[in-house]
């Protein structure tokens, strides 16, 4: 069974996108950052992962999504950002407006920048900005906050957003700072129950803008079990 848990105007579901997303209607903006299929979940060389510390138990980086997929999660919306556009440029139409993300930092093990493809007819644009040395992930491909906050000001008519791979909520946690409407998706148990704290805990702080729909004091979390599961329709649904 698939679980929706809403928090304030995010509605997080627990389950595989393939499943979730033709129920639900679309969105202005899809904002996701899928599974490569490089090993991730493997590799110690992230963050506090650095340590040794690797996400085996869960396996959800063995493989990145099929063509099928990508075009159901692209098409949810009618406009898409999709972090690792460059793993997936057999699967994608070309774009003129590639967003990139300069990590500033050069040659050390992993990439100096990184690359989304998105729907925009429209140049190019470039963020060159390091993570924050205290910058505390709890994925092991989490995305800082301003760069997904940075994404969401490309697109500034958007009012609803979705997120096909959730992971820690990163994408989530951005639209309660700023007052938009977010659906997310997450298939793995550990990191869906991450994001549902962090969006909670984001909601509790200061907004970003005045006319927020949703206030701090408004915040309402329920669960509801929704829907069966597709075991079919499978895929590593998590990369932030």
């Amino acid at each position: 069974m698939a679980e929706k848990v809403t928090i304030g105007n995010c509605e997080l579901w627990h389950g595989d996108c393939c499943g979730v997303l033709p129920l639900l209607p679309p969105v202005d903006l899809v904002l996701t950052d899928p599974p490569y299929g490089i090993g991730a979940d493997e590799n110690p060389v992230r963050g506090k992962w650095g340590m040794g510390v690797v996400d085996n138990a869960v396996a959800w980086d063995r493989k990145r999504p099929e063509r099928d997929e990508i075009a159901l999660v692209v098409g949810a919306g009618r406009d898409a950002i999709l972090w690792g556009g460059n793993y997936f440029a057999d699967f994608l139409p070309p774009s003129q407006g590639w967003l990139v993300w300069d990590k500033i930092t050069r040659n050390f093990s992993l990439a100096d920048c990184e690359l989304a493809w998105s729907t925009f007819d429209r140049a190019s644009r470039v963020l060159s900005k390091p993570r924050t040395p205290d910058f505390d992930k709890s994925h092991p491909t989490q995305k800082p906050l301003y760069l997904m906050e940075w994404c969401l000001s490309m697109v500034p008519k958007a009012k609803s957003v979705l997120d096909a791979y959730m992971g820690s909520g990163t994408t989530g946690v951005a639209c309660a700072r700023m007052g938009l409407q977010f659906v997310g998706i997450e298939r793995e148990r550990k990191y869906f129950d991450i994001a549902c704290r962090r969006i909670e805990q984001a909601y509790a702080q200061p907004r970003l803008f005045e006319d927020a729909k949703v206030g701090a004091g408004d915040t309402a979390v329920q669960g509801d079990m929704l829907l069966p599961a597709n075991a079919e329709l499978s895929g590593p649904d998590r990369r932030e």
